[in-house]
């Protein structure tokens, strides 16, 4: 029993660990890092965001994008692959275009998951952190916490 528990409370700590941002407390755009795969984790952030009622409205296919234009820009490889997602909520919306209709430019919500080029062992998962204009301390606490909840659920 007692190899039991220490079995679980390990797992758990792993969990808590597998959804810790690695980038600054007050950066612009928050990072986490994971060991799943590129695809897993892809997966993960569909299901966790089709699981609460919303649409991925567009997929951004940017290390496809990157390495067409390599060759006529000069630049090497960034990402063995890199993707955003794109969705909106509803109720979200509502509430960032209540605190200023110029908030409406926030959404599509964008996740963005990717492998450095030469780094195939991690794939990171960011998000932008919601700023917007009139008293929308509301609707951002309920955008970064629609974002937490969805990195939190798929690196689990």
């Amino acid at each position: 029993m007692r190899y039991l528990l220490i079995l679980i409370l390990s797992f758990s700590t792993l969990s808590a660990w597998a959804a810790e941002a690695i980038s600054p407390a007050d950066a612009p755009i928050v990072i986490f890092k994971t060991d799943y795969s590129f695809d897993d984790t892809r997966e993960n952030i569909e299901l966790a965001i089709t699981g609460r009622g919303m649409l991925i409205s567009g997929t951004l296919h940017i290390s496809d994008m990157l390495q067409r234009t390599a060759k006529d820009t000069g630049h090497t490889k960034l990402y063995e692959k890199a993707e955003s997602l794109e969705f909106c909520s509803v109720l979200l919306s509502h509430k960032m275009s209540s605190a200023h209709p110029a908030n409406l430019s926030i959404c599509p919500l964008t996740i963005g998951i990717y492998v450095k080029a030469g780094e195939p062992e991690n794939t990171y998962v960011t998000y932008r952190r919601p700023v917007m204009l009139g008293e929308a301390g509301e609707a951002t606490a309920a955008l970064t916490d629609l974002f937490e909840s969805v990195i939190e659920e798929a690196l689990e």
